[in-house]
């Protein structure tokens, strides 16, 4: 069976989730890694460790302390907006 669940690029397409909200939730994993059940739009929330974990290529961006923050932040992004909210 297949997860139900939105993604959050798919609820930012649908515009229930805005910039601003995914880039609180960058800048949220960005201070705290450790970062589990964030707000990310009105009903969901996200986990914003497990989502970046969860993401190869996010998770070894993070990682590698030669990577700009510019890169980091976008690793995160991505692995954000790829990552499945669930009903809060």
């Amino acid at each position: 069976m297949a997860d139900s669940s939105p993604t959050v690029g798919e609820l930012f397409k649908a515009k229930a989730v805005t910039d601003e909200q995914v880039n609180a939730a960058v800048e949220a994993y960005l201070a705290d890694p450790e970062t589990n059940a964030h707000p990310i739009a009105d009903g969901y929330s996200l986990d914003l460790a497990a989502a970046v974990a969860g993401h190869g290529w996010a998770s070894s961006v993070v990682a590698n302390p030669e990577s700009s923050p510019g890169l980091k932040r976008a690793a995160v992004r991505t692995a954000i907006l790829l990552a499945r909210a669930q009903k809060a």
